[in-house]
């Protein structure tokens, strides 16, 4: 396995093979440029005409953490089509696992054969196989997430690579003329409309990739995770239990209910509760989503203030959150028409739906979020943001010149493509989340998108915890659950269970032990449920608390499922994540599941606790805390 660099010029010959409009990968700037330098930490390339690549290698642990610098030496401006983060060659493997993902279905492990993909090389070793793949938008985990495992099945060796990206990327395999190759990075010109001007004397350096090698899939996807370096808030580093109350409200809010619920929760364990959408409409009948954006607190909801209901909220032992959806603007809000503040393609403002989004890039945005979001927090003691995003800019707006986000004149840069202006805006709102972290140090922030459409791991950075999915009412979610432990890490990943009136002892032995999978985070009508079931809750709640130090640490050692059909589940699931001479186990069945084959890997394990209901009929939930014998 060799390093090398990928990228392409404007004008650049592009390659043969029959790759072309598939890939922008081996064209002229790589087929003629010369290795200046080489060591364990980077490699140098010299492009023809004098443009320099530094591919850099630094050890972090298990792993390699990979970006290109490409630097403008010539005389000339540069125009890149394409600049991968990481590019190898001479890899030996014959089967790829990729993690898919769409709304409520995150993570679901998709692993395939080049013979299945039809990659296996030709008769004559002529023409590139390509499996291209990636995401254009603002909404990096939409049908991919920027992850692949290489394995050469003979060997037993695994090449795993994670892509830190929150906007438009692109991952390739290519197998042809006697080589396997692999590259990846920000979406080029050819999937994502970028293409990006340097000037002479100035460099880009691109978004990190992280590599890691192993013997088993389980252990390359441990180490990619745990390489994972996130900003966990002081008040959030013992994983204490949420309350978040949208799915007791559905994004109508109110003084009385938050009253309410607060003082159930009262001595139960949970340390936040966060007040979700709808708490700043202003009329009666106005849509939650549609009126997003103004961030003007309801004299309907709220006749008091929120000043009040965060006291309140305290009060009962608790620390206020709560929602934002601060990047964008719905239809109804005054903000969808303060067209100055958003983003444009061809210069119209970017609408989807009934959505429009503002322009991170801008001082005016930033001035106008530190009044509305920092400043609202700040007056009404709020300690916990849940930030939510529930559309994707598509592929790209009207790039920009110059600085962005620090007050410096900013004009349009039409020499550089809609991909180009999307990584700004991207970059201005990474910026703007470390902004609210370094002016409020004790803010604990939720990355939410629509569940987990950001769980890219630079989001999952700046970020204590992110909201799983969207999945809360469905039987799925241990199954989204244990996907999620092979992309993040599950001490950030904040599971819904969501408790009705009418959930039975089962049904609460299901939710709680799925989010046992990750971070508990409870809804639905708590105030309602009769003392016995309020017990099995709480009892959870403390279950929770003597295997948390598994859920953070552990090592997933095995996620057993027969379940293919996400819409109609059927068989068990079985999760083991040991830490030491502890190990967590997490059993489901779904349908036709009952009595799951789980005793070889019980075996060798004394069963020191357990939790839920016995596995012995369909949609049962079981967790074990067991030792080593």
């Amino acid at each position: 396995m060799e390093f090398y660099a990928e990228w392409r010029l404007r004008g650049d010959r592009y390659d043969n093979g029959y790759g072309n409009g598939m890939t922008l990968s081996n064209g002229e700037s790589v087929q003629e440029m010369t290795k200046v330098s080489e060591n364990e930490k980077e490699t140098v390339f010299r492009g023809k005409n004098g443009h320099v690549l530094t591919c850099l290698r630094k050890k972090q642990g298990d792993v390699t953490v990979c970006r290109t610098v490409f630097r403008n030496e010539t005389d000339r401006p540069a125009v890149l089509e394409m600049l991968a983060s990481f590019a190898l060659k001479g890899i030996k493997a014959d089967r790829m696992h990729r993690a898919t993902s769409f709304w409520s279905a995150e993570g679901k492990l998709l692993s395939q054969s080049f013979t299945e993909l039809n990659m296996e090389e030709s008769w004559a070793g002529h023409g590139y196989r390509v499996e291209h793949f990636g995401q254009t938008g603002s909404l990096p985990v939409r049908k991919w997430f920027p992850f692949l495992v290489l394995e050469d099945s003979e060997a037993g060796h695994f090449l795993g690579i994670q892509l830190y990206c929150a906007g438009s990327w692109q991952m390739e395999v290519l197998h042809g003329y006697g080589d396997i190759r692999v590259l990846g990075g920000l979406a080029d010109r050819d999937f994502g409309a970028w293409t990006k001007t340097i000037a002479p004397g100035e460099s880009f350096e691109t978004p990190r990739a992280l590599i890691a090698e192993g013997s088993s899939l389980e252990e390359v996807c441990d180490r990619l995770v745990k390489a994972q370096k996130p900003r966990i808030a002081e008040a959030d580093r013992d994983m204490p239990v949420i309350f978040n109350e949208y799915c007791s409200t559905w994004g109508n809010p109110s003084e009385d209910l938050i009253e309410k619920m607060a003082a159930r929760l009262k001595g139960s364990g949970v340390k936040y509760f966060v007040i979700d959408c709808g708490w700043y409409r202003q009329r009666d009948g106005e849509n939650w989503f549609n009126s997003a954006g103004d961030w003007k607190v309801s004299p309907i909801l709220f006749p008091s203030g929120l000043k009040k209901t965060c006291d309140t909220i305290r009060a009962n032992g608790l620390i206020p959150g709560i929602w934002f959806e601060m990047e964008d603007c719905g239809v109804d809000s005054e903000t969808y028409s303060e067209t100055d503040l958003l983003v444009k393609r061809d210069g119209i403002p970017v609408t989807v739906g009934t959505r429009r989004f503002l322009d991170m890039r801008k001082k005016e945005v930033w001035e106008r979020l530190d009044r509305r979001v920092l400043g609202l927090h700040k007056d009404n003691g709020f300690g916990y943001l849940k930030v939510d995003y529930n559309e994707t800019i598509g592929v790209g707006v009207d790039a920009l010149s110059g600085a962005a986000y620090d007050g410096a004149d900013i004009t349009i840069c039409p020499e550089d493509g809609p991909g180009e202006g999307l990584r700004q805006c991207i970059e201005g709102t990474q910026a703007y989340f470390r902004h609210l972290a370094a002016e409020m140090p004790e803010l604990v922030i939720e990355n939410c998108a629509s569940g987990g459409h950001r769980l890219e791991p630079s989001m999952m950075e700046l970020v204590s915890q992110a909201s799983f999915s969207d999945a809360h009412e469905c039987t799925i979610i241990p199954l989204v659950a244990a996907n999620l432990h092979r992309l993040i890490r599950p001490e950030q990943s904040q599971i819904w269970a969501v408790i009705r009136e009418d959930s039975d002892i089962d049904r609460i032995y299901y939710l709680i032990t799925s989010a046992l999978l990750g971070r508990l985070c409870l809804s639905g009508e708590i105030f309602a449920l009769p003392e016995e079931r309020w017990n099995a809750v709480t009892e959870g709640v403390a279950f929770y608390g003597e295997v948390k130090e598994i859920i953070r640490s552990g090592f997933t050692k095995l996620i057993r499922t027969t379940v293919e059909d996400y819409k109609n589940p059927a068989g068990y699931q079985a999760v083991l994540r040991t830490y030491g001479d502890e190990a967590l186990l997490i059993v489901h069945t779904l349908e036709k599941g009952a009595n799951p084959p789980i005793g070889d890997i019980l075996n060798g394990y004394d069963v020191i606790k357990a939790y839920g209901s016995e596995l012995d009929a369909d949609f049962r939930g079981k967790a074990f805390l067991l030792r080593k014998k």
